[in-house]
Order: structure tokens, then C-alpha cells, then sequence
């Protein structure tokens, strides 16, 4: 593929529509899901026996949430990803334990030296 058909074929696959999905109505209320879309690329210099050059594109997405339209208003319903937040309470947690056993540790060393 050559770069010029890459960037015209990532402008196609990074569009409104990979962000805010069809809006779904339902008893009078209409859901319009929404994700949080990145991608990134690269590119080489050269050309195979082909006359192909190198690059590529990567893209990723999740959901983010849904604005969520009822009885004349608008509201923003966040989408809660569970493995995030167990992980950060994870993450909170080891870093609290090694601190703990740190100061724990210094304290220890400060008394010996101290009798």
C-alpha cells in the first residue's frame, strides 16, 4: 500500500461515526453511545520489489459514555470500565502497602540507632 492510500484510508476509518454511534430510541428517550477514540501511524522510506512502501496504522477505541436525551433535556451517563477501576484501586493499594512498610522500616532503624 502506498502512503498516500494509507493516510486516505485512515481519514476513512477515523470519522464522527467511530466516536458517537447510532442514536437508539426507545419510550421517548434517545441514546446516542459515544467512545474515546486514538490512533497512531508510521511510515517508512523505500520501496520493495513491489514499488510498495512501509507503514502502518493502529486504532483503538472504548466506550466513554452516552448522551442521553429525555422530556426536552440533554444529560451526560458516563460508562464505568470496572477493569480501570480495579486496577487503580489496586495500584493505590501496593503503593500504600510499600510506603507503609518503608516508613515502618526507617522508624525501625531510627529507633536502634536512637538506644
Amino acid at each position: 500500500m502506498k502512503i498516500d492510500e494509507m493516510i486516505t484510508s485512515v481519514r476513512d476509518t477515523v470519522s464522527v461515526r467511530r466516536v458517537f454511534a447510532e442514536p437508539i430510541e426507545r419510550d421517548g428517550t434517545i441514546l446516542v453511545p459515544a467512545a474515546t477514540v486514538g490512533g497512531g501511524g508510521g511510515g517508512g522510506h523505500g520501496h520493495d520489489k513491489d514499488g510498495q512502501e512501509g507503514g502502518g496504522f493502529g486504532i483503538g477505541a472504548r466506550p466513554a459514555g452516552a448522551y442521553v436525551f429525555k422530556d426536552g433535556d440533554v444529560r451526560w451517563a458516563p460508562a464505568v470500565d470496572v477493569n480501570r477501576v480495579l486496577a487503580t484501586i489496586g495500584a493505590v493499594i501496593i503503593a500504600f502497602l510499600i510506603t507503609r512498610a518503608r516508613i515502618i522500616k526507617t522508624r525501625a532503624k531510627a529507633g536502634a540507632a536512637g538506644s
